[in-house]
């Protein structure tokens, strides 16, 4: 008996060391962790910055997944599942910052909606944070403040160089009007530099500091940053002087008590998305830029037909000059292009400015000229029109792609807006000379067709209309955003997996606008 009793007090003791170091992780969770995500406007709008976020002119202007295969390599049977308690604890544990990052029911939420819920929002921010971390770190390095203050704009825009909330809150770090005037931040009729995303982020910086002055607190700080600092000194004076966020929670406004659990699982999601199978997604941000300064008033479009350069990779750029024009009377403005057209730039500097100079700046004066949305399509130099009507389940990026042209050109070409096209509309394409009759019958080929000239099988993911629905089953049509995660929640009784078995996916990240599931109904 002497042995099993030996081998069961070693398994006792084994068991007793497993929960001593369960509890020594747990003791991170922030007290009192009753605290849930709050179901009201202003935690929506946070999600709503995610939601938005394949609509906006950012990320559909730039987004290379238009025009290139995914070539992420994925386990097509992945199924995303949240992890438990202790994992999140131990990796927030793990990242090295002068900020702590606590766990509570909160921040599990918030991480659940970046890694579960909006997964391709996701997906489109981390690439969109290889452009635009780099300027974010540079800034806070100098001012030697916590290089994970650059998950802030995570929150704040989606990194969203041209974000603005309905209160007025503009660019990547939604300075409100008063606010980036008194940081140094200009703005006019041509001008918003709380739009350009290294001189906003250098006031961002500024304003932090001088908050952490006040609070030497990071959290109360990045509260600060979100509500104000009244707010913030208020509900610190309700608990009796306690500067402690968690302290403070129910005396801030309602948006801010979700605003720090969201900055937490945002610096989770971003320091751990390949354990979530999480990759950026590929932007036509070049990653090496050059500026040059302009010193006579230039519109974007004499630079982008000069330089052979769509105009949205221009605007994407620069995103502070809010009519395509650069404003340089009374002195010089920067400019900032591709590394490889900066020196082309050089090179025919004096040409670029001159022209069609009389078009863009009569009496080579600065006037109003309209925005980008009503600029007359140039037709390129040796390419023909071609027309085609597009048909249900039609996108933007398939279409380009058919026809291989740019969606910049595609959209410029035809004054779309937001990617938005409707069946039975005509779009004018330009192609080569030498090739129009093999692109007008791309007009009478089916969707299999297109794909499988492309190279591309057409799959069960692919979009369908079925000819006669079955009564015993629901159908749902995939909308803009929609993830299987989120449409299984909407039929009790039904998981992710009942709908990708039906409907014979077999990669649940593989769904598209417009798409028909077949749900089975629950008796």
């Amino acid at each position: 008996m002497k042995p099993y009793i030996h081998t069961i007090n070693k398994i006792f003791t084994v068991c007793t060391l497993a929960l001593t170091l369960q509890n020594q992780v747990f003791a991170q969770v922030v007290e009192p962790d009753s605290i849930l995500i709050e179901n009201n406007a202003e935690d929506e709008e946070i999600q709503q910055n995610l939601d938005s976020l394949v609509n906006i002119w950012h990320s559909n202007t730039l987004r290379m997944s238009d025009m290139v295969l995914d070539t992420i390599p994925i386990d097509s049977s992945t199924i995303f599942l949240s992890s438990a308690d202790s994992v999140y604890i131990k990796r927030l544990s793990e990242i090295v910052s002068p900020i702590n990052f606590p766990f509570n029911k909160t921040v599990r939420s918030y991480i659940e909606l970046y890694t579960l819920k909006r997964r391709d929002q996701v997906e489109t921010m981390l690439g969109l944070s290889e452009y635009y971390f780099p300027i974010f770190e540079q800034a806070l390095d100098a001012n030697d403040m916590p290089l994970e203050l650059k998950y802030l704009p995570i929150i704040e825009s989606a990194l969203n160089p041209r974000a603005r909330s309905r209160v007025g809150a503009a660019g990547l770090w939604q300075f409100m009007y008063g606010t980036g005037k008194m940081y140094g931040l200009e703005v006019n009729s041509y001008i918003d530099e709380r739009y350009d995303p290294i001189k906003s982020t250098q006031s961002a910086v500024r304003y932090l500091k001088d908050l952490y002055s006040i609070y030497s607190d990071w959290h109360l700080v990045i509260a600060a940053y979100n509500c104000g600092p009244g707010n913030v000194n208020r509900a610190i004076r309700r608990t009796g002087g306690k500067k402690d966020f968690w302290k403070i929670y129910y005396y801030l406004p309602r948006e801010t008590r979700n605003y720090v659990p969201a900055f937490i699982a945002a610096a989770y999601t971003f320091n751990y998305n390949t354990e979530h199978s999480l990759y950026s997604k590929p932007t036509m941000l070049p990653l090496a830029s050059d500026t040059v300064m302009i010193n006579k008033p230039l519109h974007f479009e004499q630079v982008a037909l000069c330089l052979n350069c769509p105009i949205d990779v221009i605007r994407s750029l620069n995103p502070q000059y809010s009519r395509d024009v650069i404003p340089a009377v009374k002195k010089q403005y920067p400019l900032k292009l591709a590394f490889s057209l900066s020196t082309d730039f050089a090179a025919v500097e004096d040409s670029i400015y001159e022209f069609k100079r009389d078009k863009y700046f009569s009496n080579n004066s600065l006037t109003i000229t309209p925005t980008h949305e009503y600029h007359s399509p140039v037709a390129p130099t040796g390419k023909e029109k071609v027309y085609y009507t597009v048909k249900s389940g039609d996108a933007v990026g398939l279409i380009a792609e058919w026809f291989d042209v740019y969606s910049s050109d595609l959209r410029y070409w035809n004054n779309i807006r937001r990617n938005i096209i409707r069946a039975g509309q005509k779009l004018i394409i330009y192609v080569p000379k030498n090739k129009v009759s093999h692109y007008k019958k791309i007009n009478t080929m089916t969707y299999a067709q297109k794909q499988a000239m492309k190279g591309k099988s057409i799959s069960n993911n692919q979009p369908t209309v079925s000819k006669e629905e079955d009564p015993a089953f629901i159908y749902y049509t995939v909308r803009n955003g929609d993830n299987l995660w989120d449409i299984a929640k909407k039929y009790p009784g039904v998981s992710n997996k009942d709908i990708m078995a039906l409907n014979n996916i077999t990669d649940a990240r593989k769904i598209s606008i417009g798409q028909r599931l077949k749900i089975r109904k629950k008796s």
